[in-house]
């Protein structure tokens, strides 16, 4: 009974540990400046997203900009996943039957395990950009609004 009670406790333990350093991560990497080519020099992902959300509210009408936020709290964790296996399982049944998209990071193949959190915040930062920056005929959340930029235009 103390065995079971042990192996319980180790693996709560490790459940929470796993969560701790998964959120200590994403509050690292989501301070430092983002890695998709198009944003501002040094603008950070919670920059982003900061700027994203005061868009969705003045975008009208305001269900499409919700709807782009929501569409990205849905999918982006599934894709995001399905997208870094696929990036480093390019010959796997998953990279057969997912459609080829640009966000799919590439020559990865093979990464190692300690390798697998970097590709994986790479894509989060590239498919939040193409669900929220990019230009969108049916909702367009308008342009990036940078830090200076801001600073600069309440003077």
């Amino acid at each position: 009974m103390k065995l079971l009670h042990l192996i319980g406790v180790a693996i709560r333990s490790l459940i929470v540990l796993s969560i701790c350093l998964s959120l200590l991560f994403v509050c690292y990497k989501g301070n430092q400046p983002m890695s998709v080519d198009q944003a501002p020099k040094g603008m950070t992902y919670f920059d982003f997203m900061s700027d994203r959300f005061h868009a969705a509210q003045s975008v009208k009408p305001t269900r499409c900009g919700w709807g782009m936020m929501l569409s990205l709290a849905a999918l982006g964790p599934v894709y995001s996943l399905d997208y870094t296996w696929v990036a480093t399982h390019p010959n796997g049944f998953l990279a057969k039957v997912t459609a080829p998209d640009p966000d799919i990071p590439q020559n990865v193949a093979g990464a190692n395990w300690y390798e697998i959190p970097e590709i994986w915040w790479t894509v989060v930062e590239r498919l939040s950009w193409t669900m929220l920056a990019k230009h969108h005929p049916g909702c367009y959340l308008g342009p990036i609004l940078t830090r200076s930029y801001a600073l600069s235009s309440l003077s």
